[in-house]
């Protein structure tokens, strides 16, 4: 499970080819979408150089690499599709942030995506980079997953609009399946403050603390890495203005605003759940205060009621032989029930008071 930080990457040289994640055994695993309106073919772990065979690129093509160990596989892809090294540095390198890169005729987005984990209060992270040009989008994840299940379902049976559109599209509803990730971790967090909350009300565990800073951490560890992707996707607009990367169609731009509105809407709300979790700590605080003074006033009570008792038998303590008290047949009797009139009388006088 990946730490919920951003731990400081590996000091690389820029062109350093080397995998940093966590998935090193996995086996890398390739499918290769051809489609347009009328049809799609599907090929799976073929060589790249077979894979390439079937590209048409009249039509949309997706190629979707799932692994990222294998270093000499990824060399060939690179060399296939004129990767240049950096950006493929960029995809084995998982430490560094969501960028967006353009050049004449490709766009490279990396892009951290998250799931809470199961049965714990971590988050599961993967980096998934995409790399698109002209009629070929290829995107590169660590591992196998189901964030793109739906998509490729939408592919096969031509739901909406995704096979009359090109690879600009794709990538944008491969963006808004990720962003939904963000969403359904946003959610599990929210669910466990508001457990939180609840049993900040009913216990004084310290425990509780530990929790609030766990999901601050996640809460901070979220914010970090929606505004570098905000910021990606603010960028694009750009694109629309110059003549460096012209494979995004003008009517697609729109789309990405949507995602770059989602962003702002993350972090709106995170700000917010942010403020409820500071409201849970000051909650705790506060009721741990208010247990303390309520103790104190109660050793305070039980202080006060003994101190008349304690003066009464003080006195009567005291050894000097003309005390005519000491010579008195019901004596003592009489110095308990005055002792116990007197506990009698503070408590009422208290309870008139409402002091306990």
């Amino acid at each position: 499970m990946r730490k919920i930080k951003y731990k400081k990457g590996k000091r690389l040289q820029p062109y350093s080819l080397e995998y940093t994640g966590l998935h090193r055994n996995k086996e890398i695993e390739m499918q290769l979408f051809v489609y347009d309106n009328y049809t799609v073919i599907e090929h799976e772990n073929g060589s790249i150089a077979n894979l390439e065979k079937h590209i048409d690129l009249e039509k949309t093509n997706w190629l979707n690499i799932h692994g990222l160990n294998d270093l000499d596989l990824l060399k060939e892809v690179a060399s296939h599709f004129n990767i240049d090294n950096f950006m493929l540095a960029d995809i084995l390198n998982t430490t560094k942030r969501t960028k967006l890169e353009e050049e004449k005729d490709v766009l490279f987005f990396n892009i951290k995506s998250m799931l809470p984990a199961e049965n714990s209060d971590d988050i599961k992270v993967e980096q998934i980079s995409f790399l698109i040009k002209k009629g070929i989008l290829i995107s590169f994840q660590e591992k196998r997953s189901d964030f793109f299940t739906h998509i490729r379902e939408r592919i096969r049976t031509n739901s909406g609009i995704v096979r009359t559109k090109k690879a600009d599209y794709l990538l944008y509803i491969l963006l808004d399946a990720i962003i939904g990730n963000f969403y359904i971790t946003l959610e599990n967090e929210e669910d466990k403050i508001e457990e939180l909350i609840d049993f900040t009300k009913n216990s004084a565990d310290p425990i509780i603390l530990e929790k609030i800073e766990k999901h601050r951490d996640n809460f901070n560890f979220l914010k970090r890495s929606i505004i570098p992707l905000r910021d990606s996707l603010y960028d694009i607009k750009s694109i629309k203005e110059d003549d460096v990367f012209n494979e995004i169609e003008s009517d697609n731009f729109s789309f990405f605003t949507r995602l770059h509105q989602k962003c702002l809407e993350l972090l709106e709300q995170i700000e917010s759940d942010m403020g409820s979790l500071e409201s849970a700590s000051n909650f705790f605080f506060a009721a741990q205060t208010h247990k303390m003074n309520e103790i104190m006033k109660t050793l305070t009570i039980i202080s006060v009621i003994f101190i008349p008792l304690t003066f009464i038998v003080g006195v009567y303590g005291m050894n000097f032989d003309n005390m005519p008290e000491l010579r008195y047949k019901n004596g003592y009797y009489t110095v308990v029930a005055i002792m116990f009139l007197v506990v009698i009388g503070m408590v009422f006088y208290f309870k008139r008071r409402r002091w306990f």
